[in-house]
């Protein structure tokens, strides 16, 4: 538990203590009391829409000269497609994830100084938001490596087809145990809160699973609209080819601990937070977990920050007395 100190006053009649005015505080020491902690949580892909960011690029200076960088960098102009696009235009991996990301951290810089996170956390690519908001990474290889890892992903599900299902209403391990029963290529994928769990693997090994999940009582088996099975043995040339782009990017220590997706855990150090970045894509997502580990370290005050307000939604069903709130502009 962090602990900081207080000024402890009390009210004195000046009169009896020989003084001139009346009613007087005077200063009788220091008392501890617990600090708040602020914890900001970024959120991953499926929360993008038509139309994100641009209040941001419309009234914010900084936020405009970040999203001409964005277009300079990724070589289209993608605030065209973020603002004024379709639904299938933004829906493309390629650019989904970088636009994901352009949001929640040019909304994080232009909170300025407001923004002080003790701690942070992303779902999935949500991770690269969390890493870049409390600076381990900076915005230009941010993004870069943000782009690096759906083009890389969009080639993975090519090469593979694939997929991933919600199961609802079933304990963790029995969901592990139905997935490990199965032959073929299928996996825990995502803990998103108790009794939500996404699995993601072939075709054909998803369908069984979800046969399998229902006969077991799940209350959903809901195939997914995605591409692939993302953080799957099945995104494993991705992460090959990821691993180069992430070792040559420079990572320097963040600001606050970043509870990072393959354990859980808060890390600080630059070579242990590359190190658990390249294990990402083929590992589970642990929300749950992170969340509550959180908790554990006396986070009091979640804000999800870019499109949408899924992670609200899952931080509550973890601890119904956590306390959360969403923005998507200032």
């Amino acid at each position: 538990m962090v602990v900081c100190y207080r000024f402890a006053f009390r009210n004195v009649d000046a009169k009896k203590e020989g003084m001139v005015s009346r009613k007087i505080r005077i200063f009788v020491g220091l008392t501890k009391k617990d600090t708040k902690m602020h914890a900001y949580v970024f959120p991953g892909q499926g929360a993008q829409f038509v139309g994100m960011g641009k209040d941001l690029y419309d009234n914010v200076p900084l936020a405009k000269e970040l999203f001409e960088k964005a277009n300079e960098i990724l070589g289209f102009s993608i605030t065209d497609i973020m603002f004024a696009g379709t639904d299938e235009q933004l829906k493309q991996t390629k650019v989904t994830q970088p636009a994901i990301f352009l949001h929640s951290v040019i909304l994080a810089k232009s909170l300025g100084d407001e923004f002080k996170p003790d701690m942070t956390a992303g779902h999935s690519l949500g991770e690269f938001s969390a890493l870049v908001a409390a600076g381990a990474l900076s915005f230009e290889d941010g993004l870069k490596l943000v782009s690096k890892r759906a083009q890389a992903m969009q080639k993975a599900c090519e090469q593979n087809p694939s997929t991933m299902a919600a199961i609802i209403g079933l304990p963790d391990e029995k969901v592990e145990e139905v997935c490990a029963s199965i032959q073929g290529v299928v996996v825990p994928a995502n803990y998103n809160c108790p009794g939500q769990l996404v699995i993601s693997g072939s075709n054909e090994a998803i369908d069984e699973a979800c046969k399998k999940l229902s006969e077991a009582g799940a209350k959903r088996a809901l195939k997914l609209n995605v591409g692939g099975a993302f953080h799957s043995p099945l995104m494993e040339p991705a992460r090959v080819e990821l691993e180069e782009a992430i070792k040559a990017a420079p990572f320097a220590q963040p600001i606050c601990p970043v509870y990072q997706n393959v354990d859980a855990k808060p890390y600080t150090d630059p070579e242990k937070i590359q190190k658990n970045l390249i294990a990402q894509l083929t590992s589970p997502v642990r929300w749950t977990q992170i969340v509550r580990n959180m908790l554990a370290d006396q986070a009091t005050l979640f804000t999800e920050l870019g499109p949408g307000s899924v992670l609200q939604g899952l931080i509550k069903k973890v601890d119904r007395s956590a306390v959360c709130e969403s923005k998507q502009t200032l």
